[in-house]
């Protein structure tokens, strides 16, 4: 299954994003999506998974959980907005990743890029950055991966330029 991971769209989707989704089995959005448009758009190309992030309305959050807790492929995933990264996890989800960890953990919020494993929980945490243009970041960015009877292979990052 190929799987486009973005977050952070803060209202914002351009043809670059909807080219890559297009190209997706799935879409899953870590947050901050900003505007239905954004998740409407996204829906119309490729099936859509996602979470609300802090900066989304009640009419996003009565579509999108807090946390998204589901098996793919065979591979436990869990996707929440704000949650941390190895060792730092938030107060928020540090007890449900030391009681029973996820193989894959997906966070947005930082606007940071970032994929490492946790050997501690077994693990693995992805953060693809933000592919929208409002925050401190200087490219734009979402990550695109495959997962296979329980593994995770092909992953790549994209860059869409300066934001």
């Amino acid at each position: 299954m190929k799987i486009l991971l973005l977050s952070d769209t803060h209202s914002y989707i351009d043809d670059r994003i909807l080219h890559y989704a297009s190209q997706a089995d799935e879409v899953w959005h870590a947050g901050d999506i900003g505007s239905l448009q954004v998740t409407d758009q996204l829906q119309k190309v490729a099936p859509l998974r996602g979470v609300f992030g802090n900066i989304d309305d009640h009419e996003i959050r009565k579509c999108f959980p807090l946390n998204n807790r589901f098996t793919c492929q065979g591979v436990d995933v869990w996707i929440t907005h704000i949650g941390g990264y190895p060792p730092k996890y938030n107060v928020n989800t540090r007890d449900e990743i030391k009681a029973n960890p996820p193989k894959l953990f997906i966070c947005g919020h930082s606007h940071i890029l970032k994929v490492m494993p946790d050997k501690r929980y077994g693990l693995l945490h992805m953060n693809p950055g933000a592919c929208g243009k409002h925050g401190f970041h200087k490219v734009r960015t979402m990550l695109s991966f495959e997962i296979d009877n329980g593994t995770i292979h092909n992953l790549n990052v994209i860059e869409l330029g300066p934001k």
